[in-house]
């Protein structure tokens, strides 16, 4: 039976989400964008009007499965580290949370997201973020650095979870928090399920 090319898993969960950045309306699998944003209940944390606050880019390319504020509260001065942020919305609302006393590392590993979310950052003038490319699996942010570890819907797209875990953990502080939204199961996948990309992108 075929392994799992976690290379290629990694080339086609980047072609899927480079579509979302470039073409967000286009209509995918999943819900995106303002729809999902209001379905996931940010609205019942931030205001329409605070949700305006968020550049247009991300909120139009956003894509997650959760809602990680809904959690716990992400105050003034805290440090994030967000894993899988695509086009920044989680990003920018932590970075609103944070304030300028703070700071919030963004990890993605699709080029036309990290540029999208960038070039949002950069117009909006958000400095208190930044835009790493990365791997959840291997995260560029120093050991103990974070308060906070923040991802949606990016987990269930990982083969080592164990390892995305581990990495959580090795960038949090002593006392730190997870806070995450995604997908779970609560039955056994066959190694054959497991190793058919197409049943991982769609």
């Amino acid at each position: 039976m075929a392994e799992l090319n976690i290379k290629q898993l990694r080339c086609e969960i980047s072609k899927e989400y480079a579509e979302v950045a470039m073409n967000p309306k286009k209509g995918f699998h999943f819900h995106t964008g303002r729809k999902l944003v209001n379905l996931l209940g940010y609205t019942n944390i931030w205001s329409d009007s605070r949700i305006d606050e968020i550049p247009i880019e991300a909120i139009e390319s956003f894509a997650g499965t959760g809602n990680p504020f809904s959690i716990a509260e992400i105050k003034p001065g805290e440090r994030v580290v967000d894993i899988g942020s695509g086009a920044g919305f989680d990003s920018f609302i932590a970075a609103k949370l944070v304030g300028t006393t703070g700071k919030v590392i963004s990890v993605d590993m699709t080029p036309e997201m990290l540029s999208k979310a960038r070039e949002a950052a950069k117009k909006a003038k958000i400095n208190q973020v930044e835009f790493h490319a990365g791997n959840a699996e291997s995260l560029p942010v120093e050991d103990e650095w974070a308060d906070i570890v923040i991802s949606n819907g990016v987990v269930n797209l990982c083969p080592d979870k164990l390892a995305v875990f581990k990495e959580m953990f090795r960038v949090l502080k002593p006392g730190g928090r997870i806070q995450i939204g995604d997908i779970a199961i609560t039955k056994p996948i066959p190694k054959s399920a497991k190793s058919n990309i197409a049943l991982w992108t769609g």
